[in-house]
């Protein structure tokens, strides 16, 4: 470690992104259930976008989860509907932890 690394600014990293980014290396893949979906409310700065709730199960355990959808992701109107089946995503050691494939 050199002398100016001690007084280099630390990166800040999205703990969101970094969750993802762990699912997306170790993650697993099973199939979901679209429950339902509300429109998020937009504080202006954001797109709107949706809020769908979905569950899974994991070894017979059912979670349940939520996940936002930015407007490009919504495209496709009848790929979010409830009662959709779904891919999702979860972490081996934390089955709770999930996100929409």
């Amino acid at each position: 470690m050199g002398i100016f690394d001690r007084f280099r600014k630390k990166r800040e990293v999205d703990p969101e992104q970094q969750r993802r980014a762990g699912l997306l290396e170790r993650g697993r893949i099973t199939e979901g259930t679209i429950i339902d979906s509300e429109t998020a409310n937009d504080d202006g700065g954001g797109d709107g976008g949706e809020i769908v709730y979905y569950f899974y199960s994991v070894h017979g355990v059912d979670f349940e989860s939520s996940e936002f959808l930015s407007r490009e992701r919504l495209a496709d109107p009848l790929k979010y509907a409830p009662g959709a089946k779904v891919g999702v995503r979860f972490d081996p050691k934390n089955h709770g932890n999930s996100m929409l494939v």
